[in-house]
């Protein structure tokens, strides 16, 4: 079952031809045609299916600092202010507020890894708050049970997956940009070396730069181009209950289980970390570089099925570009949800929250979330292909950070100065020398 999401009305036809084209509606390319038609480039965006359709809106709407890698801080610190300001700029409603994000822990473990994280934090200009047991069960007295400790941090929040990239697209065209659903970008035209075109469904729009921000696609998409990104999903499941007559915290984390409230009053729950590893073509090719990353998630990661195969993504063959794609074929990509995790989720939230005994729940849904090895995404050109630029492999970090992504690769494309330093996320650093196309394809 698909999540909610709010629909938009687009353009069936692009243009003959625009300053930059982004490939992929989810919430990075949205942010960053919005920040490119900001700037008066003339920027047309592709999107296969809906906006925002697929792990844009399958998310857990987290936007948040907390426990971030320490590559993706800044990106993340200038993404929250870059939330606000959107609302204000855009008149566009992206649900974002910060209403603090609460952990609660009864693992020494867990709380010296969240209180070593304050320490980096601070060095960062980053204030985040450790609990004492009793702070900690006053923070969390829905649970009605005691903790050892927790993590409040203050200054993050949330915003509606449904809402926001649907949000930021209909900005863009308010600033003339274009947006095209049911487009699907085929590939890339290059002449003398360098991008001068993207074939789509409907036609070639002549262009100079274009940027792939095609999610869980971005790896078979780049395939055709003869280029190696290594890239995994993995499979997650979501639930949502009806509102409750009691408020709980608007966004709890804890081991078991963790709770997002959404602006309509209803409850996303989740397992965090927890998901199916459907085995693909693709898969089996890059498992050696995500084994140490598997490895340490190995009690969470669980044997998936037949959904990686179906959803066409992680295909190794080529496709024509004068004839339908897998692309094509799935509009979007929409999983079905496990249903063992799904009551288990449920089983779990009932047990840490029991004012959800009173819940009934409305939707469950899963998604594929696209990986790298190290968990950070690949952001920038290809020196093999200049004017293709890179921004996917967010690994379940992308929603949050989407306006500081947007932002990065907007800076990448003008020439301005870079919203934060470009050089952590280079996908250059997947492979051991000058990043290019490769012959073993």
């Amino acid at each position: 079952m698909s999540p909610p999401l709010h629909r938009i009305r687009t353009s069936p036809t692009p243009p003959a031809s625009a300053d930059v084209v982004v490939i992929g509606g989810g919430i990075i390319g949205v942010f960053t045609a919005y920040y490119l038609a900001k700037r008066g480039v003339a920027v047309a965006l592709v999107e296969k299916g809906s906006i925002g359709a697929e792990q844009s809106s399958r998310n857990w709407g987290w936007c948040r600092q907390q426990n971030r890698d320490a590559r993706e801080l800044p990106l993340a610190s200038k993404s929250l202010d870059l939330w606000e300001r959107f609302a204000v700029e855009s008149g566009e409603d992206t649900g974002f507020h910060r209403c603090g994000l609460l952990y609660l822990s009864n693992d020494e473990a867990e709380l010296a890894r969240w209180a070593s994280w304050r320490d980096f934090a601070k060095t960062a200009g980053v204030a985040t708050h450790m609990l004492s047991s009793r702070e900690a069960a006053q923070r969390g007295h829905a649970t009605g049970r005691a903790w050892k400790g927790g993590v409040f941090s203050p200054t993050d929040g949330t915003a509606d997956p449904g809402k926001a990239a649907p949000a930021v697209a209909a900005a863009l065209m308010k600033l003339g940009g274009s947006v095209h659903q049911n487009c699907a970008a085929r590939g890339i035209e290059v002449e003398g070396g360098r991008v001068s075109g993207v074939i789509t469904e409907a036609g070639v729009i002549k262009t100079r730069t274009a940027v792939l921000a095609g999610g869980a696609w971005a790896s078979s998409f780049c395939r055709q181009l003869g280029i190696r990104f290594p890239q995994a999903s993995i499979r997650q499941s979501i639930l949502s209950v009806s509102p409750l007559e009691h408020r709980l915290p608007d966004a709890l984390f804890t081991a078991g289980v963790s709770a997002t409230r959404r602006n309509d009053g209803r409850y996303a729950l989740a397992i965090s970390g927890r998901a199916r590893v459907d085995v693909t073509p693709q898969f089996m090719r890059f498992a050696p570089q995500f084994v140490p990353m598997f490895a340490k998630r190995w009690r969470s990661l669980l044997p998936g099925g037949l959904e990686g195969i179906r959803g066409g993504h992680e295909t190794l063959a080529r496709w024509r570009l004068d004839a339908p794609t897998p692309m094509e074929r799935v509009r979007i990509l929409d999983p079905k949800p496990d249903l063992r995790t799904v009551r288990e989720t449920l089983r779990r939230a009932v047990e840490l929250l029991p004012q959800l005994r009173e819940a009934k729940v409305t939707d469950a849904w899963a998604g594929f979330v696209d990986s790298t090895p190290d968990g950070v995404p690949g952001i920038g050109e290809v020196p093999a292909v200049p004017g293709f630029i890179l921004a996917a492999g967010f690994s379940g970090h992308g929603f949050g950070i989407g306006p500081g992504a947007g932002h990065l690769i907007a800076d990448l494309v003008t020439g301005a100065e870079p919203i934060v330093d470009p050089v952590p996320y280079r996908p250059a650093r997947f492979s051991g020398s000058a990043w290019g196309k490769v012959a073993d394809f």
